[in-house]
């Protein structure tokens, strides 16, 4: 048997790729906010890598929490910064509601294009996971290991 190929290699849980795809996101909008005071394609091309990251990275088990996950995590990324400072996103003068639709609205090409490659990432490791069956990894001994059993004594 061969490798796995990295369409095959996701092992993390969803809880954990959420986690860090949140993590990754705060680190992505401080260093944009750091350099240029605001945030710019700098963001949205890191948003569309964290997208891609997490739909690379997950258990076949959470592919639905990270197929929904890139709206929700730019909606809190965006709703976070509104609540901040609201110029990073829009004008001064709007309110929280306006700069958030305001901060989606202006990197919703960033959206689409993260989304859009992870959902495209995930639908390629169905199909490869649907054509080699759920087969154990060559680099487990789990193939070659007996059933466990159990055995009480009295």
């Amino acid at each position: 048997m061969s490798a796995p190929t990295l369409w095959e290699e996701g092992h993390l849980t969803g809880g954990r790729v959420t986690r860090l795809a949140v993590l990754s996101g705060l680190l992505l909008l401080a260093v944009d906010i750091a350099l240029f005071r605001d945030v710019t394609a700098l963001f949205d091309l890191g948003f569309v890598a964290v997208c891609v990251a997490a739909a690379l990275g997950v258990r076949p088990a959470d592919f639905f929490r990270v197929s929904v996950l890139p709206p929700l995590l730019l909606l809190g990324l965006v709703t976070l910064v509104a609540v901040v400072e609201r110029g990073w996103v829009a004008r001064e003068s709007d309110s929280v509601v306006q700069a958030v639709v305001s901060g989606l609205a202006h990197h919703a090409g960033g959206l689409m294009a993260g989304y859009a490659l992870a959902l495209l990432v995930l639908l390629v490791r169905m199909r490869v996971r649907a054509r080699h069956g759920d087969r154990v990894s060559a680099h487990s001994n789990r193939a070659g290991s007996p059933a466990p059993t159990r055995v009480t004594s009295g």
